[in-house]
């Protein structure tokens, strides 16, 4: 029997927006990227950039060492890299099509014809969920402008609404070396630099929004004791009152996750709902000052004029590149179909 073809595929085609429909929610990925920047950075530069796809096949061999993998079929450099991004995300934008009826919208700051879209009413419009991915380095330079800001507060003034912000890890943010090295062999992972500095725009923008959140670290889970898999979250249900938590025991297993660290102390304007448990047999500066766990999970519930809801998760745990366990599905259904 023949395996069923996927569905085709359109690029740089227009967005078809979306009719409301009750107790059905219209998400939108909004990747922070300039694409021509990320792709374009040299790979001579140690430092802040993304992998090319070449350095992915001889630090994962032989996994990507078949002929959907090679230069005749698919780009070698760092633009290979950010599409494997895209693709790892195709498992959540189908259920969430299942879920809502409504196809899950992708967008890029910059995209690979070179378009700018900020995030304005041509985006915010027919979008009730909107998952911003922070990916930008800092050195790429993409900021909020204020006209984003403004239509952002006054789209979350709308009822039912939810702004799901994800800003990654700040790995090597020192100028100290040895604290470098340190963090690179506590996570492990042969593909991020000494220094990998995100999200310019993300931070701007919760400045904008006077959201007191910082990402920072790039910290490696956990894992249950003789086992391979992620040691379970510490979890505050009696806080989730929006039930993302439903179902979920563990989010995906990254080597280099940001801890969501909150500015303002005592701050009631925000929620902790979940910690990820972090590895402590490799040292790590965070883990010496005493830490053992870094916030993953996080809510900003509506006050005052804004009706809708603020989210803090990273963008990974939305990929199948680091693997979609049962508990992680369920944490996607969850965001999908939440009130």
């Amino acid at each position: 029997m023949s395996k069923p073809l996927e569905p085709a595929r359109t690029y740089n085609q227009q967005h078809v927006p979306r009719r409301y429909t009750p107790g059905k929610r219209r998400l939108s990925i909004y990747w922070t990227w300039s694409y021509a920047y990320e792709a374009q950075r040299s790979p001579a530069e140690l430092d802040n950039r993304f992998s090319t796809m070449t350095e992915v096949r001889k630090v994962l061999w032989p996994l990507y060492e078949n002929p959907e993998w090679g230069a005749a079929q698919f780009p070698q450099g760092v633009a290979g890299t950010l599409e494997l991004f895209h693709r790892s995300t195709l498992d959540f934008q189908k259920l969430a099509g299942e879920i809502t009826g409504h196809p899950l919208a992708v967008f890029q700051r910059v995209d690979q014809a070179g378009v700018r879209l900020p995030i304005d009413e041509r985006i915010l419009a027919d979008t009730d969920t909107l998952l911003v991915f922070g990916l930008d380095h800092l050195q790429s330079g993409e900021e909020v402008s204020a006209d984003e800001v403004v239509a952002i507060r006054k789209w979350l003034e709308r009822e039912g609404t939810c702004l799901l912000l994800a800003p990654h890890h700040d790995v090597g943010f020192t100028e100290d070396l040895k604290q470098r090295q340190m963090e690179y062999l506590h996570h492990g992972d042969q593909l991020v630099p000494r220094q990998q500095r995100f999200t310019q725009f993300g931070r701007s923008l919760m400045k904008g929004l006077a959201v007191p959140v910082h990402n920072t670290w790039g910290l490696c889970p956990a894992r249950t004791r003789n086992t391979n898999e992620i040691a379970p979250l510490t979890t505050f249900r009696d806080l989730d009152k929006l039930g993302l938590l439903k179902d979920v025991t563990a989010l995906s297993f990254h080597r280099h996750l940001p801890h969501y660290e909150i500015t303002q102390k005592d701050s009631k304007a925000i929620h902790v709902l979940a910690r990820q448990p972090i590895e402590r047999e490799r040292p790590h500066p965070f883990t010496a000052a005493g830490n053992t766990e870094l916030n993953c999970l996080l809510w900003m519930p509506p006050e005052k004029q804004r009706a809708g809801d603020i989210i803090f998760v990273d963008s990974t745990h939305f990929t199948t590149l680091f693997g979609a366990t049962d508990s992680v599905k369920s944490f996607w259904r969850n965001v999908v179909a939440m009130r």
